[in-house]
C-alpha cells in the first residue's frame, strides 16, 4: 500500500548499462513482497512468471516481507498456478509487519485454487531462506526484486555465518547478488509506505547494501493504471482476474484501473529500463521518520528511474503480461 508522498522537481538525468539488458540468459530473481495490504503484488508475481514462461526469468525464490497468516499460501496459489509449486516461500519469523488484506482478495484463492501450503508455519524464516537460495548460486548472479519493505533484506545484511555459507550477510551479498531493484521512495524527496513503515529497515539498507540499488519510486507507478483489460476479458481466468475483479470496484480511484508500483519494478529488474526510463545516480536517504530525500552522486551505486516514454507505453506492456494464464491450463 502506497500512500501519499512530497514530490520535488528535478533536473540531471544519466543513464548507465543495465545488468538485465546485456545478457540472453533468464534473469535469476528473488521476489521479495508485502503480498496481501494491496494488489498490484499480485499484478508483480504474475508478470514475473510470465517472463519465467518466456524464458526471461528463473524464480529462485518468492519471501514475504509480511507475515500475516495467508501470506505463504496464496503465494502458493501463484507458483502453483503458474506450475511452479517447488518454489521456495518463507515469511519473516521475528519482528515484522502483519498487515492484513481489506479487501479479502486473499481469501477468495486460498479458497478457490490448488495448495498445498496452509500456513506460514509451513515454511521457514526469511534470512534462512535467502541464505540457502544465495549460497547456491553464481557469483553476481541474483537480482533481489522486492515490492514491500526492507525487512528482510535489512535483516539478510545482518546475518551471521551458518551452514549454508561461511560468509556474513553483507559479504553473502557482495559476493552472488547483482543488483537490488526495490520499489520504494519517492524521487528526489517523499515519504512513501514501503520505506517508512519500517524505517530502521529501510535505513539500514540503503546505507549499507554492498551492491547497485535500483529504485522505482511512487511517482513511476502512480501514473501506470491496469486491471481493466484483464477484467474484461472473458476467455482469460486466473488468480490475477479474480484479484483484479474483487478488488477494482472497491475504491473509486482504481475506476481506471489500479496504479502499478509493484510491477514496475519486476519489469525493470527482468527486462532493463532503458526501453521506458532514463536513471539519476546518487544515494537514497532515509530519515528516522521514514522519509527520503536524495543526494546526487555521478559515482554512487543507488538510482532511480525517470520517465523518458509515456506512462501509457509501460501500461499497455503490463496490461498484456497481466492476462497471462497458466501453460498447461485446461480450456
Amino acid at each position: 500500500m502506497k500512500f501519499k508522498f512530497i514530490l520535488t522537481l528535478c533536473f540531471t538525468v544519466v543513464t548507465f548499462s543495465s545488468p538485465a539488458q546485456s545478457s540472453k540468459r533468464p534473469v535469476s530473481i528473488i521476489f521479495d513482497s508485502d503480498m496481501g495490504p494491496d494488489y498490484d503484488d499480485a499484478g508483480a508475481i504474475t508478470i514475473l512468471h510470465a517472463f519465467a514462461d518466456k524464458g526471461e526469468a528463473k524464480i529462485l525464490a518468492t519471501i514475504a516481507s509480511t507475515k500475516f497468516e495467508g501470506v505463504a499460501a496464496v503465494m502458493n496459489v501463484f507458483n502453483t498456478y503458474y506450475n511452479r509449486p517447488g518454489i521456495p516461500i518463507a515469511v519473516p519469523k521475528g519482528k515484522a509487519l502483519e498487515l492484513k488484506d481489506f479487501q479479502h482478495w486473499t481469501d477468495t484463492l486460498i479458497a478457490n485454487y490448488p495448495h498445498k501450503i496452509k500456513s506460514n508455519n509451513d515454511v521457514p524464516d526469511a534470512v534462512e531462506t535467502y541464505r540457502k537460495v544465495l549460497s547456491a548460486q553464481p557469483d553476481k548472479s541474483v537480482t533481489i526484486v522486492t515490492v514491500g519493505f526492507l525487512t528482510n533484506v535489512s535483516n539478510l545484511l545482518q546475518s551471521a555465518p551458518d551452514k549454508y555459507s561461511k560468509l556474513n550477510g553483507i559479504e553473502l551479498v557482495k559476493r552472488k547478488v547483482k543488483q537490488l531493484v526495490c520499489m520504494a521512495g519517492g524521487f528526489p524527496s517523499g515519504n512513501e509506505f514501503n520505506v517508512n513503515r519500517d524505517a530502521a529497515a529501510s535505513q539500514y539498507t540503503f546505507n549499507n547494501w554492498p551492491t547497485p540499488v535500483l529504485l522505482s519510486g511512487f511517482e513511476i507507478g502512480r501514473k501506470i493504471k491496469t486491471g481493466l483489460p484483464l477484467i474484461h476479458n472473458k476467455s482469460v481466468h486466473s488468480p490475477a482476474k479474480d484479484v483484479f475483479r474483487i478488488s477494482i470496484p472497491m475504491a473509486a480511484e482504481d475506476s481506471a484501473g489500479r496504479m502499478s508500483w509493484d510491477e514496475t519494478a519486476v519489469l525493470v529488474a527482468v527486462r532493463g529500463y532503458e526501453s521506458w526510463y532514463t536513471v539519476r545516480k546518487g544515494k537514497i536517504v532515509v530519515a528516522d521518520n521514514g522519509s527520503n530525500t536524495w543526494q546526487d552522486d555521478d559515482n554512487g551505486t543507488h538510482s532511480y528511474l525517470i520517465e523518458a516514454r509515456p506512462p501509457s507505453e509501460v501500461q499497455e506492456v503490463i496490461n498484456n503480461l497481466m492476462m497471462h494464464e497458466a501453460l498447461n491450463k485446461k480450456k
